[in-house]
């Protein structure tokens, strides 16, 4: 898995309006949590996390936070805004190189389904598959070619492979992508 670093501040718990003013100076508040470790308040750049968003959110990240050692986490879960669906808060969950992790591993469909030439409409229900592992065998992504499937075709989670360090937690029948007549 991929490592980005993030410079982050530690905060305090703060009161709503508080927090619209963090967000305001372009700062995202953050909790980090994990097993036998307590939540740590954060906040960091919105900008820099928007960006790292757009480029496929994936992978381990290691946040430096001033006055403490540089510790890696993963993405748990983003708050945002129902409206705006602007970014409220981020939750991160720790990451000790010796426990099992569990977490979402993005999926990345390659290739245009033989389906859609012959009218079909790809239909996206699960971007991820939720695995268990140690970090060490965590992989980034899964990737899954679709460029052979018709309409009427569907791809589940047990079509996709993963090393035999991996747990899936997902269930197996879970549709991820299905080709379908409009």
């Amino acid at each position: 898995m991929t490592t980005t670093h993030f410079q982050a501040e530690p905060r305090v718990r703060l009161q709503p309006a508080g927090l619209r003013r963090l967000r305001k100076e372009g700062r995202l508040p953050a909790v980090v949590f994990g097993k036998r470790a307590d939540n740590t308040m954060i906040h960091l750049s919105t900008s820099e996390f928007q960006k790292w968003l757009r480029q496929g959110a994936s992978g381990f990240i290691e946040l430096e936070v001033a006055g403490k050692q540089p510790f890696t986490v993963l993405l748990e879960d983003i708050q945002r805004h129902s409206v705006t669906r602007e970014l409220l808060h981020v939750d991160f969950q720790l990451v000790q190189s010796n426990e099992v992790v569990r977490t979402k591993i993005p999926v990345k469909f390659s290739g245009t389904p033989i389906g859609t030439k012959q009218g079909g409409v790809v239909q996206i229900q699960r971007a991820f598959i939720e695995v268990e592992a140690l970090p060490k065998h965590l992989p980034t992504e899964v990737e899954l070619d679709i460029g052979g499937m018709e309409v009427g075709e569907s791809l589940h989670v047990r079509d996709a492979e993963f090393a035999s360090e991996v747990t899936v937690i997902s269930e197996s029948h879970e549709f991820l992508l299905s080709v379908v007549k409009p």
